[in-house]
């Protein structure tokens, strides 16, 4: 049989920021218009094959953002190998409040050697022409606060999307070979600014 890896990975940030829509345009390649709020945690699975020898099963969780649900993130956070901590470009409160995001995540997930788990910074809706955060301060937010990287995302679009994951995915495969031995990433650090449309990396 072919040998499997189980990640799971926590999709959290403020309401309305594109958590649903992002992890549906991921798993199933679609997108739709309508807004439904999740009502505490969904459920998505992902199954990547790497090799003809290895795959990934990817169990995605959709942590709902309302404040009412917040009290259960323990639960929810419980065994997580991976974190994607998303803000809406066009929304700055969701930026800001994705401090308080990563500081429940670190308080409340650990590696075995005791450290934060990987967690990606992800600016959503790059689709849209209004925008109220700058990228030189997302830039400066992301290496002060211990993320492995960020990108602009537009789950509307497919933009970055699979890329962010992947990058992602790289990392928890490397802690998961090696805790000593990082993983050859490129750097993922925020989209080419001669290209926002493109909403692509560095």
């Amino acid at each position: 049989m072919m040998p499997e890896k189980l990640f799971k990975v926590i999709i959290i940030g403020d309401p309305t920021v594109g958590k649903t829509a992002f992890v549906k345009r991921y798993v199933q390649k679609s997108y739709s218009r309508e807004y439904k709020g999740t009502v505490g945690v969904d459920f998505a699975l992902k199954i990547i094959k790497v090799s003809e020898t290895e795959t990934i099963k990817l169990q995605l969780w959709d942590i709902a953002g309302q404040e009412r649900f917040t009290w259960m993130t323990r639960v929810y956070y419980k065994d997580a190998h991976g974190c994607v901590i998303m803000f809406d470009l066009s929304n700055k409160n969701s930026f800001l409040n994705t401090l308080k995001w990563k500081k429940d995540v670190d308080a409340k997930c650990t590696q075995l050697d005791g450290g934060p788990i990987p967690c990606m910074l992800l600016g959503n809706k790059c689709d849209l022409p209004q925008r109220q955060i700058d990228q030189l301060d997302i830039e400066a937010f992301y290496k002060e606060n211990n993320f492995i990287g960020w990108t602009e995302t537009s789950a509307k679009d497919g933009l970055m999307v699979n890329d962010s994951m992947q990058f992602l995915i790289n990392s928890m495969m490397g802690q998961y070979n090696d805790e000593t031995d990082q993983p050859e990433l490129v750097k993922l650090s925020g989209p080419n600014p001669e290209n926002k449309k493109s909403c692509s990396f560095c």
